[in-house]
């Protein structure tokens, strides 16, 4: 099985996490021999000096990782589910998700500030999502918030060198390259998270029924719910992975909750919704709130989703 991504160090830590569960799972393919990590370079990778929103949205990530599936130069791709759109082309489906890690963002300072209160006045921050910096700005309109691209090393030597006061960033990417500590993660309630933040989505051909198979044995049934509900929330407002909102679904035994905010770039007149049910019902719940959502947009919140 050829696993294919991205060749970040976070990317890399991605696809070997995937590869340990594999074998663990399926001991026929714990041999070195029956797993093949393909680097596939993306547009998103490449073009480094605009931002996302500019250039195409993070499904520049996925792109040729799909063209790779289809010249069957792989079998699976490995994405972070937050930068694969909501809806895909009918020659891919998602087979599985793995466990999910935090998907709280996380501030990052040089004196590991808790809190963007505690920056000072029009202290430079950097990201390189809307919606951190949309709700950043709700939060301290005086922060003076840049755009940031990168691999997460880079962005953490530009933060040393003093280019940035902050950065806002996926605590779970932090954990997964050993560096949970240099961030301290922030509570939903100020920062919810992009859809399927911490999740790793495994992507294949639609007909590829025998890699499908495989997989199932180490899909996490929790989260996939939770993902996919939050992506199904996205798809019925029709916003796309760049569109500044946030959806955040937690399933446990005592039921399930979505919560799901549109806000402007500038940090002005969020929508915030929230429903709550039992797990079967969340994917229905999850689709009624992202209408809800488009149905209480302002025009200047649909020229964004149809931008």
């Amino acid at each position: 099985m050829r696993l294919g991504t991205r060749g970040s160090a976070l990317a890399l830590a991605q696809a070997e996490e995937l590869r340990r569960r594999l074998a663990a799972a399926c001991p026929a393919l714990a041999a070195p021999a029956q797993l093949e990590t393909v680097v596939v370079r993306t547009t998103g990778d490449r073009v480094q000096d605009r931002p996302l929103s500019e250039i195409g949205g993070k499904g520049l990530f996925a792109r040729e990782l799909e063209e790779a599936l289809l010249d069957r130069r792989i079998d699976v791709a490995v994405h972070s589910l937050k930068d694969l759109p909501s809806v895909l082309d009918g020659a891919f489906r998602l087979a599985a998700v793995l466990e999910r890690a935090d998907p709280r963002d996380a501030l990052v300072t040089r004196d590991r500030l808790a809190d963007l209160a505690l920056l000072p006045e029009s202290a430079v921050l950097g990201s390189s999502s809307l919606r951190r910096q949309a709700m950043a700005l709700a939060l301290r309109p005086d922060l003076d918030v840049r755009p940031l691209r990168g691999n997460v090393d880079t962005r953490l030597r530009k933060l040393d060198a003093g280019d940035y006061d902050a950065l806002l960033l996926a605590q779970a990417g932090l954990q997964r390259l050993g560096l949970g500590e240099v961030g301290v993660a922030q509570p939903v309630e100020r920062f919810l998270p992009a859809v399927a933040q911490g999740a790793i989505g495994l992507e294949i051909r639609a007909d590829d029924a025998p890699t499908a198979a495989l997989l199932g044995a180490v899909n996490h049934a929790r989260s996939w719910l939770a993902v996919t509900a939050e992506r199904a929330c996205l798809a019925a407002l029709r916003g796309s992975c760049v569109t500044p909102v946030g959806v955040l679904a937690e399933v446990d035994e005592s039921g399930a909750r979505l919560r799901a905010c549109l806000i402007l770039p500038d940090g002005s007149q969020p929508l915030a919704v929230e429903r709550r049910g039992r797990p079967q019902e969340l994917l229905p719940l999850a689709e009624d709130a992202g209408r809800e959502l488009r149905r209480r947009a302002t025009p200047a919140h649909l020229a964004l989703l149809e931008n």
